[in-house]
């Protein structure tokens, strides 16, 4: 398996066929030919055969009909995809990969699959009471709702918006770097979106609160699903005043890089950029290349 181009869980991915959910006779009878991605608890996908080549086992492998534990994440043509936890099986399978090594090694649908299963099924994990009055949920809609029983509330998969930024003051990239991450590494600023807020506030405010630099206006650019756990990355390129970044409680550091700065410090090792798996480093390479067509 090739990786795929661009960044990771972009697409295209399953078709989520949403009407089939209500049908549980339709998708019983898919079970057998169906493609299933078995997703353990700490989100790993586990298969039979090796990371190296993994496979996908077909429902009539695991079980003779659907199991209750199944959830529908959608269809490849005619081939339906569930997603089981790997604890509902009586023999656990051999193999195991992670998700983002998944991103690196399988082709785009079969990466997206494992990361809409993973997301789905930490919900659920997370989804067994019901938060207004305490009581059991039982999953539905082919494992999309969990409602309860005694007050009828519905429950929903939920995902966590975020803004990830590409700032600049023009000739140079803003670029932080958290304490825990591995040395040398740096990425450009994000943040969760609070509640009561636009995406372009949350820009201004992350960028102001991790690097104390002025945002004057930003534009979106693209997003990333990023199930680590439930995630959502929305990306934008962003200008901003060229004063000094002041660090905050969430980067050990923040600085402007030039081009040149960039282009000398990769190649010596001193910096290492984000993995290009995510939409960070697919910004951070888009202003590289708008740098370098200004400067011809």
């Amino acid at each position: 398996m090739s990786p795929a181009p661009g960044y990771a869980f972009r697409g295209p991915g399953l078709d989520r066929a949403e009407t089939l959910r209500e049908n549980p006779e339709t998708l019983a009878a898919r079970w057998p030919a169906a493609r299933v991605v078995v997703v353990d608890a700490e989100g790993h996908a586990r298969f039979p055969g090796s990371a190296e080549a993994p496979e996908f086992l077909s429902g009539q492998h695991l079980f003779a009909d659907l199991p209750e534990a199944a959830s529908f994440l959608g269809l490849d043509g005619d081939t339906a995809w569930f997603a089981l936890p790997h604890e509902a099986l009586a023999e656990p399978l051999p193999g195991r990969l992670d998700l983002r090594q998944a991103a690196l090694q399988w082709p785009m649908l079969e990466a997206a699959a494992l990361a809409q299963a993973r997301a789905l099924l930490h919900w659920q994990q997370r989804s067994r009471h019901c938060g207004a009055c305490g009581h059991a949920l039982a999953m539905v809609r082919a494992g999309w709702c969990a409602r309860c029983a005694q007050c009828g509330l519905e429950h929903y998969p939920r995902t966590d918006a975020a803004v990830i930024v590409a700032v600049s003051d023009g000739p140079r990239l803003l670029l932080g770097r958290q304490a825990g991450w591995p040395e040398k590494r740096w990425s450009v600023l994000a943040g969760f979106v609070e509640p009561g807020e636009s995406l372009e506030q949350a820009v201004a405010r992350e960028v102001m609160e991790e690097a104390g630099v002025p945002v004057l206006e930003s534009r979106y650019a693209a997003s990333q699903p990023w199930p680590f756990p439930a995630a959502l990355m929305i990306g934008f390129h962003a200008s901003a005043l060229p004063v000094e970044p002041v660090v905050g409680d969430e980067l050990e550091q923040a600085r402007w890089f030039s081009l040149a700065d960039i282009d000398a410090q990769v190649a010596s090792g001193e910096l290492l950029l984000s993995p290009r798996l995510s939409i960070a480093r697919w910004l951070i390479d888009a202003w590289i290349e708008r740098a370098r067509a200004a400067a011809v």
